[in-house]
């Protein structure tokens, strides 16, 4: 059975403007860097890959990895963004911190269920700081049943193709 997330890995443009975003702006320990010339499959490479522990164990991870094409795309919110948890206490000082600092930021949104603010760190990817509103701390949001939601997506979804 599946335990929690161990960690999640993207590729980064450079390991030390990430490691500057990640641990010196967002706090996160730089737990780990593992220099990779050879894949297991015995072809030679030349990557760093990093890792950035969070309070729970798990990590945020990066492969830098200058000699393989990687298409750094525009993301929106909706196609690709990281959500961390934070205190709700942290919201307001992490956004100012991050205006100061000159970095993207966004927010307070009120999503109902969480309060959350957005950066964009130095790979384009979008980060967001969430805090769970009182009393929804065992939840995604009270929409109704998630099987019958994503039943009458799915319908709705195949009838407008």
């Amino acid at each position: 059975m599946i335990k929690g997330l161990h960690h999640n890995a993207y590729r980064c443009r450079d390991s030390e403007e990430t490691r500057a975003f990640y641990e010196d702006f967002l706090g996160l320990p730089f737990a780990g860097a593992l220099e990779i010339s050879t894949t297991k499959t015995g072809r030679g490479t030349h990557v760093l890959h990093t890792f950035f522990q969070m309070e729970d164990g798990s990590f945020l991870a990066f492969f830098d990895d200058p000699n393989t094409p990687f298409d750094f795309k525009a993301q929106r919110d909706f196609d690709l963004h990281i959500a961390l948890e934070v205190e709700h206490q942290q919201l307001e000082p992490m956004l100012e911190r991050g205006r100061e600092a000159g970095i993207e930021s966004r927010g307070i949104s009120d999503h109902g269920f969480i309060e959350s603010i957005y950066f964009r760190d130095p790979n384009g990817y979008v980060i967001e700081l969430t805090a769970r509103r009182p009393g929804q701390e065992d939840n995604v949001g009270d929409e109704g049943d998630p099987h019958e939601i994503l039943k009458k997506w799915t319908r709705a979804k195949v009838a407008t193709q």
